[in-house]
């Protein structure tokens, strides 16, 4: 499943001629979109597909999803917000369902503890395999249990054109990522991130004879990488390990 997440920068940054460009170019399954206005509702007019567009409360401007296949509209899920005075916006997540795998659009708040909860509030919201894609706003590590952060690593969104930010990110939850890359920025103020994402159970890589990879397979493998570094010079293999090698008996 090919992702692109993208903040277009609302009214002065990326168009609908450059979505269709992107879609074109990179062919995704799944395009989220963030700062999306009205005219993001043109696209299957250009390109096919469908698009699901909604407004963040009291904005001009929300999320968005594209995508080439038949899927329901999405979830929207209303998240945490602040109780402090002159409280940021509030925020909310689109939640969209493609073969038995949930994908949430976000555009989190600026507020560090704030934008954490509510990423719990999306993964309790939903079980099974699941990606958080988007732009985060965060800044440092963002850990959630049961999730790992796949998107790629690198700046996404220079502040001011002199801070450096990673702020478009991905975690994910049962699900592996073969590629995640950032794209050109185009005429945002954000990168595109890009993902290849596919459900854990399906994302070994087939062995000879049509079978798949698992844990079992691996442990030989673990073995003679560690031989092989005994041979270089590297850490000493225990002569009782080099045997069961020798005898056809691996165990680790």
């Amino acid at each position: 499943m090919k992702v692109i997440s993208w903040n277009l920068l609302r009214r002065t940054g990326a168009a609908v001629k450059d979505l269709t460009a992107l879609v074109e170019r990179e062919r995704p399954d799944l395009l989220l979109l963030q700062e999306a206005m009205e005219p993001v509702k043109s696209l299957p007019d250009l390109i096919g597909g469908q698009v699901h567009h909604d407004l963040l409360p009291g904005r001009v401007h929300g999320l968005a999803v594209w995508t080439p296949h038949i899927v329901l509209p999405p979830d929207v899920l209303f998240l945490p917000v602040s109780r402090m005075p002159g409280r940021l916006p509030p925020r909310i997540a689109q939640i969209v369902r493609i073969d038995g795998v949930a994908f949430s659009n976000v555009h989190l708040s600026h507020g560090q503890l704030l934008n954490r909860r509510q990423l719990y509030r999306i993964a309790r919201a939903v079980e099974g395999p699941m990606a958080i894609v988007g732009d985060y706003n965060a800044v440092g590590p963002t850990v959630l249990p049961g999730f790992h952060d796949v998107g790629p690593r690198r700046v996404t969104h220079v502040a001011s054109n002199v801070i450096p930010f990673r702020l478009d990110r991905c975690l994910a939850r049962e699900l592996d990522c073969f590629e995640a890359r950032v794209l050109a920025r185009g005429p945002s103020d954000h990168c595109p991130i890009m993902l290849d994402l596919r459900a854990a159970l399906d994302a070994a890589q087939p062995l000879a004879g049509g079978l798949r990879a698992t844990a079992m397979d691996e442990a030989p493998r673990r073995t003679i990488r560690s031989l092989r570094h005994s041979l270089m010079g590297r850490t000493p293999l225990p002569a009782r390990r080099f045997a069961r090698i020798r005898s056809g008996r691996t165990s680790t």
